[in-house]
């Protein structure tokens, strides 16, 4: 008891010291600069690094410990720091970080640095410096709100890159030559805002002339960003703002223009002359010295997929319909277009490049062209796209020039030498570039992208500078016809002015026709109708939400229809893990189907007006069949993924055609175009053909339709249609609906469902 006591007492002193230590006298940066403040950090900040346990985390791993050692493992010479997760223990220390962060920094920095160099003695052998990177700070900031109260304090803000300086090194330490005795001044630590000038030698005592020690100074990385403001954040009619943002060290090239990022940062300020020569009085320019960057939309860095993520996408990848839900989960708010929801599956999934021997490459992407009729969501699937696709580019046919697709050549401000700048493509690299209204661009604009579509890189030769860019991206193009509608009685080439060469590059072509059909306009009214419903608006009242509340319970069952649509979340990680780990490979056995097919479609396109059949579209076919087997998950290409890519490629080719020829087309390579169709879908197609045409005989024979409740369809005309389009669609369907001989009669408000009531002829 008694040797328990004077522990106690001691205590006790240590509550009371440290009680002390919060306490701040003055003001808050002079007291951080304080040697036994600056302990106290160092004490609190070196036991969270070494004791902290993440409670999320179930292993009891101290989280730090972990993650120096993945910064190790990784030749990384900076180490992220949770705001949250160090507020939680220590509020005070988190929020002098913010408020003086300077001070705390340097402090947070040597105790990483005796921790890393502790746990890993031989690493100071390849980084002498360790730096602390804060991530996750709370308060986040636009660029227009900034002001002088937050100078010399931690902000975060967000916005697009839009310019990015060279990388130039920056002095650090810095050691004087005496020109007179020659002796070696300093070191000297030079910081950002000010240049460091010798006054006098200690040696000599003379004033001067003094030359930097090009030897025995120590340099850093540096590198300028401009960062404006995101469009979308924007108050209506107002000009993007911009801001400078200084990147060191490590951080240099983490970012480039085009790219959407959150920089975490101390805002400070220097002396410019030219804004003091131009204003006429003090004025200083603020930057942001960046401390941690993050990438806004990379879906890489999103979407860093756990075990669990794993685990879930190789469960979802055994479903053996995971194809058609994955088609389904494409743009779900889009009504019917399977094929251009096919197209786009197969584009955002993409085939595999190949590189022979470094010296012949062959591109992977896919390009689809949507064409057709005002008002068939052609942008609506872009702008999908751009939201869900990874690194996609949105741009327009009349707002883009060459130059904005390809590069352009610009004066530096800065350095006043000739800059290159990456257009669209470039931008896209690795990603899909969307060019809507792609009609309305000029012909020279156009022929500019010959080369980005199959070749994939961009030749520049302009102001002195000879280079070639890379421009890997799938292109994904929406244009209307020629007088604003598609039409069938003629060629493709009469229907819309895009050249032979353009059109051959695009491996999948959908036509799109505004069809009048009352049937489906119906379900396409009640879609649109359901869907603005379900839409609860921002500015709802309580009474509105209760209804819509009882509405969707009442309609909860039409809902379980749709079990089979992935949640867009899940698709953009499943996106994400094929696109990582999925690289499909060719069986030979599956090249003389491709030969057949081709050598079929080459005798067809020499008697037809469509679009001609090449050579690069048995390649379409390969690229097709590797993005079909990699939405599977699988490392080797099937006999199902061939026929999936012919099915798609035929679909292609026959809605170029004239309607008079798609009609011979369908029917001499209808094995091909019938695999993985509904078959349901097909025997109602044509049981609509048959009610279409009883409807038109009556209206012939009577002069209206008016007073007709329900039409006769004999089944036995129903077996003749079935019958000549053979029997692959023959049995799957009669063996489904069990029809017997016999006459049908169908209501004409409800045949948008097979409602078939069967009445034998002796009856009748």
């Amino acid at each position: 008891m008694a040797s328990s006591f004077p522990r106690c007492i001691q205590d006790e002193g240590d509550d009371q010291g440290e009680f002390e230590m919060y306490r701040v006298q003055g003001t808050l940066r002079e007291w951080v600069t304080r040697d036994e403040v600056r302990r106290f950090i160092f004490k609190k900040f070196r036991d969270f690094i070494l004791a902290y346990v993440n409670p999320k985390n179930g292993h009891g791993d101290v989280e730090y410990v972990r993650l120096i050692k993945e910064v190790v493992s990784a030749n990384k010479c900076s180490l992220e720091i949770d705001y949250k997760q160090f507020i939680s223990l220590h509020s005070n220390i988190a929020i002098w970080l913010a408020d003086a962060p300077q001070s705390v920094l340097e402090v947070m920095e040597d105790v990483a640095q005796r921790v890393v160099f502790d746990l890993h003695p031989n690493y100071k052998k390849i980084h002498q410096k360790i730096y602390i990177r804060i991530t996750n700070l709370p308060i986040y900031d636009q660029i227009r709100d900034i002001r002088q109260i937050h100078l010399n304090t931690m902000v975060r803000i967000g916005g697009v890159v839009t310019r990015r300086s060279g990388v130039f090194p920056q002095l650090q330490q810095v050691k004087y030559d005496c020109n007179k005795c020659g002796s070696i001044l300093g070191p000297f630590f030079q910081n950002s805002y000010s240049e460091v000038k010798v006054r006098s030698c200690p040696e000599c005592q003379s004033k001067g002339p003094f030359t930097v020690n090009i030897e025995q100074t120590v340099y850093r990385n540096y590198q300028k960003l401009t960062l404006q403001e995101s469009p979308g954040t924007l108050p209506a009619g107002r000009l993007p703002r911009y801001k400078e943002v200084i990147l060191l060290n490590d951080l240099i090239d983490c970012a480039r223009p085009g790219e959407e990022i959150e920089v975490t940062g101390i805002y400070t300020n220097n002396f410019d002359v030219s804004l003091n020569t131009k204003n006429g009085f003090p004025v200083f320019a603020t930057v942001v010295e960046a401390n941690y960057v993050a990438k806004k939309q990379d879906l890489f860095s999103a979407y860093k997929l756990t075990q669990e993520d794993k685990e879930d996408i190789e469960k979802l990848a055994k479903d053996p319909q995971i194809g058609e839900r994955m088609i389904k989960s494409i743009a779900p708010s889009i009504y019917g277009h399977e094929d251009i929801k096919t197209a786009i599956t197969l584009a955002m999934f993409g085939g595999q490049e190949k590189n022979v021997e470094g010296k012949h490459r062959l591109r992977g992407d896919i390009n689809v062209l949507l064409l057709g009729d005002p008002g068939t969501a052609k942008s609506q699937f872009l702008k999908y796209v751009e939201k869900t696709g990874q690194r996609a580019v949105y741009t327009t046919g009349k707002g883009a020039s060459a130059v904005g697709l390809t590069a352009a050549v610009h004066k530096d401000p800065v350095t006043r030498e000739w800059t290159l700048e990456g257009g669209a493509l470039v931008l896209a690299d690795k990603g899909i570039c969307l060019i809507d209204e792609f009609d309305k661009m000029n012909d020279q604009d156009r022929v500019s992208i010959h080369e980005a579509m199959e070749q994939q890189s961009i030749s520049v030769s302009k102001a002195g500078i000879v280079t070639s860019l890379q421009a890997r991206c799938s292109v994904i193009a929406a244009a209307n016809p020629i007088g604003g509608r598609y039409d069938s009685s003629k060629t493709f080439s009469q229907n819309v002015e895009l050249t032979d060469p353009i059109v051959s590059r695009f491996d999948i072509l959908c036509v799109v026709k505004d069809v009048v059909d009352p049937v489906t306009d119906e379900m396409l009214a009640k879609f649109v109708v359901d869907s603005h419903f379900r839409s609860q608006p921002k500015g709802a009242n309580i009474d509105d939400k209760a209804f819509n509340e009882s509405q969707e319970e009442s309609q909860a069952p039409v809902g379980l229809a749709d079990s089979k649509i992935l949640s867009q979340e899940l698709l953009r990680k499943y996106l994400t893990y094929a696109k990582l780990n999925v690289f499909p490979r060719f069986h030979e056995k599956d090249m003389a189907k491709l030969t057949k097919v081709y050598a079929d479609l080459r005798k067809e396109s020499s008697r037809g007006q469509g679009v001609p059949i090449a050579v690069r579209h048995i390649e379409s076919m390969i690229r097709m069949s590797e993005a079909h087997a990699r939405m599977h998950l699988r490392q080797h290409v099937t006999e199902e993924d061939v026929d999936m890519a012919i099915r798609v490629l035929l679909e292609s080719f026959i809605s170029t055609q004239k309607f008079g020829v798609q009609k011979a087309l369908r029917k001499s390579f209808r094995q091909y175009i019938t695999f993985k169709k509904d078959y349901h879908g097909l025997l109602l197609v044509l049981l609509r053909e048959l009610v279409n045409n009883a409807m038109r005989f009556e209206e012939i024979l009577s002069g209206s339709t008016q007073m007709l409740n329900y039409v006769d369809i004999i089944v036995v005309d129903l077996q003749a249609k079935l019958k000549s389009m053979k029997s692959l669609i023959w049995r799957p369907s009669f063996q489904a609906l069990n029809l017997k001989p016999g006459r049908s009669w169908m209501n004409k408000e409800k045949s948008s469902g097979i409602i078939l009531q069967m009445i034998d002829d002796d009856k009748s």
